[in-house]
């Protein structure tokens, strides 16, 4: 029967060290493709029970879009979406163009308040932001659209909830609240190159009207 050396008992004694040591090793964490950072403001998404909330109270929703695993009806001109690999609508921006499934049917009385929650993960170089919409009176139309409160944009890793208050919308009042809503459109950038990934959306009751505060002056519109 061969027998090792002295020399050879010391190597394989180190290399089993080496292995117990490799094996001992703790993992490193995977990094998260999830939000670094999240704006405070009036409304806010509770993870725990799934809503939108205002002030701390739960918003009654009619639509409400998380994209789990699916773009859910949405769809871009030229810029790329896809289900991000956590939760959420991966877009990365060619045109700002980005629109709701059609035949939402929302009475827009009712349910003045469109939600956006988005990350941005990539810097543009000019945010916009603007939410149009489509009635059975009117196509989309720079005569018709709102502004979000917060009007800053997101900085790359930051998550902030947009809120369209469309019963004081940016131009076209009162059109809005008495409408019936078939479609939504939002223009996120103004130029291409931005990424975002948009966590939830939502059209919602507004039962605090008074506590948001109004959109900013009028900027340029688009048609």
């Amino acid at each position: 029967m061969n027998r090792l050396s002295p020399i050879g008992v010391l190597v394989v004694t180190a290399l089993l060290a080496g292995c117990d040591r490799a094996a001992q090793k703790p993992m490193t964490p995977a990094a998260s493709g999830g939000p670094t950072t999240e704006r405070a403001g009036p409304v806010q998404w509770n993870t725990t029970t799934g809503a939108f909330e205002l002030n701390g109270r739960r918003l009654k929703t009619i639509k409400l879009w998380t994209f789990e695993g699916s773009t859910e009806g949405f769809t871009a001109v030229r810029s790329k979406i896809t289900p991000a690999l956590d939760q959420g609508l991966s877009v990365q921006i060619a045109d700002p163009t980005l629109r709701s499934p059609k035949g939402l049917n929302v009475p827009g009385g009712q349910f003045p308040l469109v939600l956006v929650r988005l990350t941005r993960t990539a810097a543009g170089e000019a945010w916009d932001g603007a939410l149009y919409y489509s009635t059975a009176a009117h196509p989309e139309a720079s005569t018709f659209f709102g502004k979000p409160t917060p009007a800053t944009p997101p900085a790359v890793g930051e998550t902030v909830t947009l809120v369209y208050d469309m019963a004081r919308q940016t131009v076209g009042a009162p059109d809005w609240i008495q409408s019936n809503i078939d479609q939504i459109r939002l223009d996120i950038e103004d130029k291409a190159g931005g990424a975002f990934v948009i966590r939830q959306v939502a059209i919602a009751e507004n039962p605090q009207s008074a506590t948001l505060p109004a959109a900013d002056p009028l900027p340029s519109a688009k048609p």
